[in-house]
């Protein structure tokens, strides 16, 4: 039998009229969109329909809309009797594996990523950090660049192990244009500069994090029902207090995406269904795993598509 593990994007998957076609169709999507409008008191629903995509970009929004996409799309999924044996979410994400294990209500986990994303805006002043994508380095190397670059006091990390030859770095504005210089001399292909809000997953988000301790130290976080391969492990989660612990060390901590996809490839994992808007991760398995089935489910048609392929497998 095949196994199979559902993956949920994080941010910058975000798109105006995501998760519209599945909503117009589902009752049990529209009714999650309704739940996150109700918990947040506001229109989230209708940015996400709408846009202005500059507003839905922002971490305060992108956050709870995200999380809100997936779960709507995985409700539908688990109706049609599409269920997952493994659970994995890319940053934030994880919070939507959580929604999925029975760790985390989808009420809480909405509330508590807006809270996320509110400090994680605060954390650094605008322009004062940055992010940039390595390509064709590896971690090895590019964290001795890094490593170097701090020791000169200038604080950058690797914060994104995405792929084989794909990371991202994360840090002070100074610093991730010296380790970017410097990686560039050494031999990697190209550096490109993200359009984030600030630099996530480093040292710099440590303030964040302090405070985002007491946001989660007040939700439920219970044991999972299905097994959460967690970010800064890369390894099988199901205890709800260390759970939330390393929900915490998440916002300083790299992303270990690659290590996280070879983990679920080692328990027997050959089918990934990317549950949210894009099909960013199931470009990533593949760079891992080329025989890897992939299918991502963000509208009506990839939604029939994986049904079709999934009926009876499991």
């Amino acid at each position: 039998m095949a196994k199979v593990a559902y993956l949920f994007p994080g941010q910058g998957s975000q798109i105006v009229g995501m998760g519209q076609e599945i909503v117009n169709a589902h009752e049990s999507a529209k009714n999650i969109y309704s739940k996150a409008d109700e918990q947040l008191n506001e229109n989230l629903s209708g940015l996400m329909f709408e846009g202005p995509q500059e507003d839905l970009t922002k971490t305060i929004n992108a956050q709870p809309a995200l999380l809100t996409s997936s779960v709507a799309i995985m409700s539908v999924l688990r109706e049609n009797n599409i269920h997952a044996d493994y659970l994995a979410g890319h940053s934030l994400g994880e919070y939507s594996a959580l929604v999925a294990s029975g760790s985390m209500s989808f009420e809480d986990a909405v509330v508590t990523v807006r809270k996320r994303g509110e400090l994680m805006e605060q954390a650094v002043p605008n322009g004062e950090g940055k992010m940039s994508a390595v390509l064709g380095m590896d971690r090895e190397e590019l964290k001795m660049v890094t490593d170097l670059v701090t020791e000169q006091g200038d604080p950058v990390q690797l914060a994104n192990l995405n792929c084989p030859g794909q990371i991202v770095i994360s840090g002070s504005a100074a610093g991730v244009e010296k380790a970017s210089l410097l990686a560039k001399e050494k031999g990697a292909k190209r550096c490109l500069p993200l359009h984030v809000s600030g630099p996530f997953h480093s040292s710099l988000m440590k303030p964040a994090a302090k405070e985002f301790e007491e946001v989660i130290s007040s939700v439920t976080v219970n044991n999972a029902t299905i097994p959460v391969i967690a970010n800064v492990t890369a390894d099988v989660e199901l205890d709800g207090n260390k759970i939330k612990k390393l929900l915490v060390a998440q916002l300083y901590s790299p992303v270990l995406w690659e290590d996280t996809i070879q983990k679920l490839i080692s328990l027997g994992v050959d089918t990934f269904i990317e549950v949210g808007p894009g099909k960013v991760l199931s470009g990533l398995v593949k760079k891992v795993e080329r025989r890897a089935k992939t299918f991502p489910v963000y509208d009506e048609e990839t939604l029939q598509i994986a049904l079709k392929a999934l009926k009876g497998v499991q």
